[in-house]
């Protein structure tokens, strides 16, 4: 007879057979027989976060920045509805996130009863904010409903899955089961016909592009097969690394600047592959792109999203890719060898561009690139130096490098980067992790700055300082003449607070002690704190006043008339 364990320890089991090395979360009376078994196996490492919702931060940066299933482990009710901001972010990054919480004993449950840690039809909460939500009824349906899942979690598009597991099944013992694998991934095959009729088409391009999103992520190799075709390649900014962005054959992320916007006009075809075409990435579906539009995508609902296409393949994008490949391939195709070099014309364009507006801070962007190297993660926060070169500027060389709050939520970078870090640490991949914040979102997750010391994660925060939220003073001075209103605000003395924390740290105000700075930040693994006094420095040369578009809608003062202009 087989020695009974807790269901918990199934649970960790389990995790274990996914190749799960690393999971996030706060303790709780809910969710102890899991941890329990975390601790007692030795095999995962916990990290116990400050909160919920950086927790979940850290689970989707981990994710994503080492291509595996993130896992994060919440309480119930309260703790539940805290981490469903960080799940609307996998769920918009499409990151493959395991999220596992807690519940009340069965008896109460759905009984309106206000048990403690009770929230009313949770799971309906959590359906809104993930891929999908499951209930564990019994522990005869424990690994079973795990098992799906993780498949849903994996499988294209990927996203958050939630689990609840009531703490009554959690402590329940049973045999622990004699099969722990995980289900296949299910990958969708495109139709051969379909690729046939897609390869005919592009046949007739001479000057073809592709569009790299972040569902393309594992397709490098087919697309270095499209490259030597002499296919050009875009980006978005869930799909940097994909090709490395310092080859002459991509526009990498530069892909809504008016000198390339005028270079898709030259082109005769673009094949858009893993994205969503974004309203923040295509000036709210006004972008110009070349036409024919051609689209490949695993989800067959993303046909005529945002743009009307000339031709849609529903299928995995790496599996995809290489069919055309091998079609294209076999027919002798190449494409006109001028396309590259108008590709690299109106790329180096909108690079000088984007410099020149950069003002003092080019030094910084081109100091961090020189002692980052070329293989490292690059965590992002949501603020304006985010926006105008984090997201492009910065080269980054693998797929899975680059991690940003894609919804635009603030606050969420410094978790992520530790997530990132985490999942460095685990995997052994060596990589160092790099955090841009901006400080207004970094107050929203301060308390994880004691877990980044905690777990003495290998990394430096970039924390770019003007006392105030920066976009909203520009969208302010732009869109509502100059009226600004709540938007300074009071900061920390980050130097005391690094302090009291045992974090290292050093402020910059004179780019010229930068090398000495990041030197010093280099100079050993763990955790560093570098912050930009931008006070001192100065601003940027060119203003962003929020996501791009064609227009600028100005908001009248009481009694005045709305105008737009062209931006």
């Amino acid at each position: 007879m087989s020695q009974q364990v807790t269901a918990g320890a199934v649970v960790a089991a389990f995790l274990e057979q996914c190749g799960v090395k690393a999971a996030f979360g706060v303790i709780s009376i809910h969710n102890m027989p899991i941890l329990d078994a975390f601790a007692q196996r030795g095999a995962i490492r916990f990290v116990p976060a400050r909160g919920e919702a950086g927790a979940g931060n850290m689970a989707d940066a981990y994710a994503r920045s080492t291509a595996s299933l993130g896992v994060c482990l919440t309480s119930t009710g309260p703790a539940a509805g805290n981490i469903a901001g960080s799940l609307v972010e996998a769920l918009t990054a499409g990151a493959p996130l395991l999220h596992i919480t807690g519940q009340i004993e069965t008896p109460y449950l759905d009984k309106g009863m206000s048990y403690i840690h009770e929230a009313p039809d949770q799971l309906t909460m959590l359906k809104a904010v993930s891929k999908a939500a499951l209930r564990v009824r019994s522990t005869d349906n424990l690994l079973g409903t795990l098992k799906r899942a993780v498949q849903l979690a994996t499988s294209a598009p990927t996203g958050p899955v939630s689990v609840e597991i009531p703490i009554d099944i959690q402590s329940s013992l049973m045999d622990m089961p004699a099969d722990l694998s995980p289900l296949p991934v299910e990958v969708p095959v495109p139709s051969a016909a379909a690729l046939d009729q897609l390869a005919e088409r592009l046949q007739k391009a001479r000057r073809p592009l592709l569009w790299v999103g972040g569902g393309a992520r594992h397709a490098r190799a087919a697309i270095r097969r499209l490259q030597a075709l002499g296919f050009g390649i875009v980006t978005t900014t869930q799909g940097r690394g994909t090709v490395p962005e310092d080859d002459a054959g991509s526009l990498g992320a530069y892909n809504i600047q008016p000198a390339v916007e005028a270079f898709y006009q030259t082109c005769d075809a673009m094949l858009v592959v893993g994205s969503r075409l974004r309203g923040n990435e295509t000036l709210k579906y006004e972008l110009k792109l070349p036409r024919p539009l051609f689209r490949i995508d695993a989800d067959g609902s993303a046909e005529g999203r945002g743009y009307v296409t000339d031709g849609f393949l529903c299928g995995d994008s790496a599996l995809a890719l290489e069919g055309l490949a091998d079609r294209l391939e076999a027919a002798g195709y190449r494409a006109d060898p001028a396309l590259l070099a108008d590709l690299r014309a109106a790329h180096d364009k909108s690079v000088a561009v984007l410099r020149d507006g950069l003002g003092p801070y080019a030094e910084l962007v081109r100091q961090i690139q020189g002692v980052a190297g070329r293989d490292f993660n690059w965590v992002r926060d949501v603020t304006v130096s985010n926006s105008t070169w984090g997201n492009r500027e910065l080269r980054i060389f693998e797929p899975s490098a680059g991690v940003h709050a894609t919804g635009g939520g603030i606050g969420q970078g410094m978790p992520m980067a530790i997530g990132a870090a985490v999942g460095a640490a685990v995997t052994g991949s060596g990589r160092k992790t790099f955090c841009l914040a901006g400080d207004g979102g970094f107050i929203l997750n301060l308390g994880e700055l004691a877990t980044l010391v905690q777990e003495q994660a290998d990394l430096v925060i970039v924390l770019m300082n003007d006392k105030g939220y920066g976009v909203i003073k520009n969208i302010q001075d732009v869109q509502y003449g100059g009226r600004r209103c709540y938007v300074d605000l009071h900061t920390p003395d980050y130097a005391q607070l690094c302090q009291s924390l045992a974090l290292p740290h050093a402020r910059v105000s004179n780019l010229q002690d930068l090398e000495g700075r990041l030197a010093e930040a280099l100079a050993k693994r763990g955790p560093f704190l570098l912050e930009i006094d931008m006070l001192s420095i100065g601003g940027f040369k060119s203003t962003f006043a929020g996501p791009p578009t064609n227009k600028i809608t100005k908001i009248p003062a009481l009694g005045e008339a709305a105008s737009a202009q062209p931006q």
